[in-house]
This record gives structure tokens, sequence and C-alpha cells, in this order.
């Protein structure tokens, strides 16, 4: 192999790797938005129910993924994206609309900008 296609191969991966890891989990139908949320928040987090990619600035939101649908590392029981073992796992995080994730409601209580003590692997 010659030297300009492993450099090629090379630039490749790189570029491969690079899209992988800006890819952001999904929501989950169970999430909801308090009621009390400003109007724009509340069309944001709707966008992202609805399949849009978060766009400009988003909140590492803890507490909202289903297991195995984390974005990345929060705690124990988690190395990255995609190893939380326990729905709504209060040390996993998954990235939402910036604003979203102070009044994100999940059926086992709100969202937090920080880790939650529920919901964590023992």
């Amino acid at each position: 192999m010659s030297k300009t296609s492993i450099a090629t191969s090379l630039i490749a991966g790189v570029a491969l790797a690079a899209m992988a890891g800006a890819a952001n989990a999904k929501p989950n139908d169970q999430l909801s938005i308090d009621d009390s949320a400003p109007a724009e928040l509340q069309e944001a987090f709707a966008a992202w129910q609805a399949g849009d990619r978060i766009s400009g600035r988003k909140d590492k939101c803890y507490g909202i993924a289903l297991a195995g649908e984390n974005d990345c590392k929060a705690g124990k029981g988690t190395s990255c994206e995609g190893t939380s073992t326990i729905d709504f796992q209060g040390n996993a995080w998954t990235f939402a609309p910036k604003g979203t994730c102070e009044y994100i409601i999940t059926p086992d209580g709100e969202a937090s900008l920080d880790e939650l003590d529920r919901n964590n692997p023992a």
C-alpha cells in the first residue's frame, strides 16, 4: 500500500470517528416538559422529540436516558455512550436542548443538570 493510500485511509478514519462522536442519543417518548417552561423551550423540546437534531448549545441532562441510550460517562455503571444499564439512570446524561433540562419530567421524576441519586447501579 502506498503512503498516499495510507494517508487517505487515516484521514477517512478520523473523519468517520469525528462523525460518530458527534452523534447524540435520541430522546424517548416517556419524557415530557413542564407546562411552566417558556414557550421557546417547549418548542425546542417538541422539535427534539419529533426527531430534529439539537442545533446550537445543549445541556448534559441527567436521568433522562433509557438503558443503553446515554450519551457518555457520568458515574459508576457507565463508561461512555450507550453504557447505562437502568432506565432514567441518575448518573448517566444525555444531551438535551439548552435550557430544557430544568423542565424535563420522566416517569421517575425530574431531570437534572447534576447527577441524581436515583436509579443508579449498585
